[in-house]
């Protein structure tokens, strides 16, 4: 299972999102810092939650981080999160 897979996963049984996206954009990243080949390096996240209804930015983003600890811990160098709840 590849890390993308792993982190879906986790995200979808966490938060059950109404819509996730979890895009690779570790190529955009080539030759900075914590990019290697292969990729699954910098993941760019768009999720609604329900979950996240009446939470700030940095909470939800602490869950999230939670969440894929052992990942953002292992081979995920750089995670950019964009969180909402429904109806924002």
């Amino acid at each position: 299972m590849s890390v993308a897979e792993k982190m879906t996963e986790k995200l979808q049984q966490a938060f059950q999102p109404l819509d996730l996206a979890l895009v690779d954009e570790s190529e955009r990243h080539r030759g900075h810092a914590g990019w290697r080949e292969g990729g699954e390096t910098n993941f760019r996240l768009r999720m609604t939650s329900a979950i996240f209804a009446g939470q700030g930015r940095v909470q939800r983003q602490r869950a999230v981080n939670r969440v894929l600890a052992d990942e953002l811990a292992g081979p995920v160098h750089a995670l950019t999160m964009e969180l909402r709840a429904p109806g924002e």
